[in-house]
């Protein structure tokens, strides 16, 4: 079905396309509760103020998968590098070829640019996708944790006084 795939850019009147992906995705991570994006914060970060860039797959003219990443920085590797946030591709879609076909059109987006790498996170319960990701060749970073601060924590922490 590899063949059958197309790719196309996100644009201004895809918002509300992008925001039922991310609901569809969070209810797959049970994390529905968690989502405040809407259209307008959508419209801003993504083609305001150009933050991230979203792609589609579309099969029959029919968006089935969708991937947000933005570029990173390696200080070691002196260039940027890609980071995917989110891939979501339709469950009736997932054994065709869309999610492999997805990270190809990535990878290719990264070395297109002359990115240094290409990463992203996983959920540790989501063990079809972990061997998804390792047979197509990556690699899980096991000596490093990811932290977070947001919400309120985020703003005591800008607050904070060093002396």
């Amino acid at each position: 079905m590899d063949n059958s795939i197309e790719f196309r850019f996100a644009g201004q009147n895809d918002c509300d396309l992008i925001l039922r992906f991310i609901r569809e995705l969070a209810i797959f991570e049970h994390m529905e509760n968690e989502i405040v994006a809407t259209d307008e914060l959508l419209m801003e970060w993504l083609f305001d103020k150009h933050a991230a860039e979203v792609l589609f797959a579309v099969i029959d003219g029919q968006e089935v998968g969708f991937a947000l990443f933005f570029p990173s920085f390696s200080t070691f590797l002196g260039r940027a590098g890609l980071y995917l946030e989110d891939l979501y591709i339709f469950p009736e879609y997932r054994v065709h070829g869309v999610g492999t076909a997805m990270l190809r059109k990535l990878a290719g987006i990264a070395v297109e640019r002359k990115y240094g790498r290409f990463e992203f996170a996983c959920l540790d319960w989501n063990t079809k996708s972990i061997e998804f990701y390792r047979n197509l060749g990556a690699e899980p970073m096991s000596d490093w944790t990811t932290y977070r601060v947001s919400g309120d924590t985020l703003n005591k922490l800008a607050q904070i006084e060093l002396d």
